[in-house]
């Protein structure tokens, strides 16, 4: 069998707009994810009247504890099995290893999931703010490339 392991030269870098649709998808999966199941903790049925209480912490705090499980999964386990997320997927790129092009590991998947939270809170409202020119980076070792087509 021909060793078919990918070299860094081989692949090919996405475009920014491609990578920022596959982190919204990503987002949106696991906000939706956590709406819905703080709304479902939220529902109270009294005498046959539906009552959705948004006040509640206990709603606040299942929908963030979702929507966090639901991006470690996505971003971890996933990533870790079928080297995409989900948006990813969606969008054709795939996670791999920077100095080699080979699969992640977990502890190299949990530091890139990290680094997208402090990515997220701290230089997207920058970006947004001054209208910079700023890209995401890639992290920990890992960097995103597009998948390869197959024939």
């Amino acid at each position: 069998m021909v060793n078919q392991q990918c070299t860094p030269a081989r692949d090919v870098a996405p475009a920014p707009a491609r990578r920022a649709t596959a982190a919204v998808i990503d987002a949106l999966i696991a906000l939706a994810c956590g709406l819905v199941a703080g709304a479902a903790a939220g529902v109270k049925v009294s005498d046959g009247v539906v009552e959705l209480r948004p006040q509640s912490p206990t709603v606040w705090g299942l929908a963030l504890g979702v929507a966090v499980g639901v991006s470690f999964v996505n971003h971890v386990l996933l990533t870790l099995a079928a080297r995409a997320s989900l948006g990813k997927v969606i969008t054709g790129l795939r996670v791999v290893r920077a100095s080699d092009g080979r699969r992640p590991g977990p502890l190299r998947l949990v530091g890139r999931w990290l680094f997208g939270f402090y990515w997220m809170i701290l230089f997207v409202p920058l970006h947004l703010a001054t209208d910079s020119d700023v890209e995401q980076q890639d992290a920990v070792g890992l960097r995103l490339v597009r998948r390869a087509i197959r024939s």
